[in-house]
């Protein structure tokens, strides 16, 4: 029995001694996969946001001046209307609206609900209906025809005319339903005239009254320098007088010329009948294309497809900025951006620098880099009413007294303008210039600035041709985003320059060129100005898409640039690093 008993301790000893295998089990959150994964997750449905509303944007925006077919619509009240389906939806009638309708119309949509489709036509002709747009719901439709003799009409005024052309009248030769050869032939005549007229009115009319009114502030000028009674002021006024008499003289030829073309256009003329009867006379040179709609095969729908587009890009805009093109909108985009880089990169990068490589830090420099970050969240119509209030009515205001006494009262520098709204918004992008420059700075090596200064170079060399160059890309990268966000703001250039329609480009043939003083028109207020303060929302809708479409482009087109500069940058000091 001791025996025993031996053995069953022996046994229990083993056991106590012998190790514990444990199994290799631990928390997921230790190991930080369900973190992964949702990470993951909002990275892709990051990707999935921006790509669906790129793809939103770009689909609109392509599809907008595709030529669509035109339908004869017929309701049951006997109205006749014609127009392009702009869209439709599901809707639910009022019991007004239903009372008057047949008993099996009020049958059909009670099984359904209550719940019927309407589509929405672009009808057009506004001069004759007074509305651009008109609903026709599914149970009032009677006929719907597709002819081929309805023509879309784009005018110069009143936006477009959906009808029939009736006849044309060139110069007391009438023709009756004339054929589309006929019409195009007498239509590009008519705008070679409208070109005349455009060019002696905007360009040499213009430049006789801009060199008139720069005599009549020569003359002014000499008054504040000189005293109104001095010999210098009476000498340049008899001076100014003569050369104003030939101005004078030159202006009147001009302005006979431009009446007498205008009545040989007001003697060529179109009628246009609409599809109810009613009928408008004006002339041939108020079209601005025209095409059967219902008749067209598809190298037609794809020339006026280009033509449309090349309308978009290289003019100026009509119909409260609904029709037309968006050319000066997208010369003051891009000419505020290009001043904005060349503001906010110097400023910037001079910033960074001294207080990464020249301040000493402490409690002072961390305050100022406290203070750089909150700029960054300040709201950009702060930034606005700053550059109002600083910009345009304090330097601005200093400027004209300067040295432009003789336009006062009338501003010059001293109001909303180019330049200020180019300092106004590198204020606003100017914080994450600072921070990028300052991590591409902290970035650099230490080893290198060390083995600069031990071959004998100074502070400023080792900075200029050691740490700037290798710190040039993240550079790069602080001003693309710098460009991108002050591409798309709108609040700040309201109050400081940007106009809804701008006579005069930022950017011309009249010297100096580059007009820093002119208000401008910008794309992202085209955007918020057709889309919210046209009288039609629904017609200024298209634009928007086409805008953005247009705006977006222009900024992928100068972040790609600065991009390829980026990578250059890279590529050409990757070797040095160690």
């Amino acid at each position: 029995m001791t025996e025993t008993t031996n053995q069953a301790a022996s046994a229990a000893a083993e056991q106590v001694l012998a190790p514990v295998r444990r199994q290799a089990r631990s928390d997921l959150a230790a190991r930080g996969e369900p973190y992964v994964w949702i990470m993951g997750a909002a990275l892709v449905f990051g990707l999935m946001m921006i790509t669906g509303f790129l793809a939103f944007v770009f689909y609109f925006g392509a599809v907008t001046f595709w030529p669509q077919p035109i339908a004869v619509v017929e309701t049951t009240d006997g109205k006749v209307i014609a127009g392009e389906a702009f869209r439709t939806e599901t809707y639910k009638p009022s019991p007004e609206i239903l009372q008057p309708k047949s008993t099996a119309v009020r049958e059909q949509i009670a099984g359904n609900l209550g719940i019927t489709e309407r589509t929405l036509y672009r009808v057009g002709n506004y001069d004759l209906f007074g509305e651009d747009f008109v609903w026709v719901a599914d149970f009032d439709l009677k006929v719907k025809t597709y002819p081929k003799d309805i023509y879309l009409i784009e005018r110069m005024e009143w936006g477009p005319f959906i009808g029939r052309i009736k006849e044309i009248d060139l110069g007391g030769k009438k023709i009756a339903n004339p054929s589309l050869a006929q019409l195009q032939a007498a239509h590009a005549a008519a705008e070679l005239r409208r070109d005349v007229i455009d060019k002696v009115e905007k360009i040499e009319i213009t430049d006789i009254n801009r060199e008139i009114e720069r005599l009549r502030l020569t003359v002014k000028r000499a008054i504040i320098d000189y005293g109104a009674n001095s010999p210098e002021t009476k000498s340049i006024e008899a001076d100014v007088a003569a050369k104003s008499a030939k101005l004078e003289a030159g202006y009147k030829v001009l302005g006979e010329k431009v009446s007498a073309l205008r009545q040989t256009n007001e003697a060529f003329t179109v009628t246009l009948e609409a599809v109810n009867g009613q009928s408008k006379t004006q002339p041939l040179s108020l079209l601005v294309r025209f095409y059967p709609a219902n008749n067209l095969d598809t190298a037609q729908k794809w020339s006026i497809y280009g033509a449309r587009w090349l309308e978009f890009v290289s003019t100026q805009p009509r119909e409260a900025n609904t029709e037309g093109g968006i050319l000066p909108a997208i010369v003051g985009t891009l000419t505020m951006m290009v001043l904005l880089s060349l503001a906010v990169a110097p400023f910037g990068v001079i910033t960074a620098l001294y207080l990464r490589e020249y301040a000493k830090q402490g409690v002072f420099v961390s305050f100022i880099r406290i203070c750089v970050n909150n700029l960054a969240g300040v709201p950009s119509i702060v930034y606005g009413v700053f550059g109002l209030g600083f910009f345009c009515y304090i330097v601005g205001g200093t400027v004209d007294q300067l040295f432009f006494p003789e336009v006062l009262p009338a501003p010059t520098f001293g109001t909303g303008g180019m330049l200020w709204a180019s300092l106004t918004l590198a204020l606003l992008t100017v914080p994450v210039v600072i921070v990028a420059t300052e991590e591409a700075l902290a970035a650099v090596p230490r080893s290198m600035r060390e083995g600069s200064l031990a071959c004998g170079a100074s502070k400023w060399q080792t900075i200029a041709r050691i740490v700037l160059p290798r710190a040039a890309p993240g550079i790069m990268t602080g001003l693309i985003l710098a460009m991108a966000r002050g591409a798309g703001e709108v609040a700040p250039l309201m109050i400081v320059g940007v106009v809804k329609l701008a006579p005069e480009l930022p950017i011309d043939a009249v010297a100096p060129f580059v007009h820093l003083e002119r208000s401008f028109m910008h794309l992202g207020f085209h955007i918020y100005d057709v889309g919210f303060q046209s009288r039609n929302s629904e017609a200024g809708r298209p634009m928007v898409f086409v805008t953005t479409l247009v705006l977006i482009g222009l900024v992928l087109i100068l972040n790609a640039f600065a991009i390829y500069i980026r990578n250059r940058l890279k590529r050409a000091y990757k070797v040095g690093e160690f």
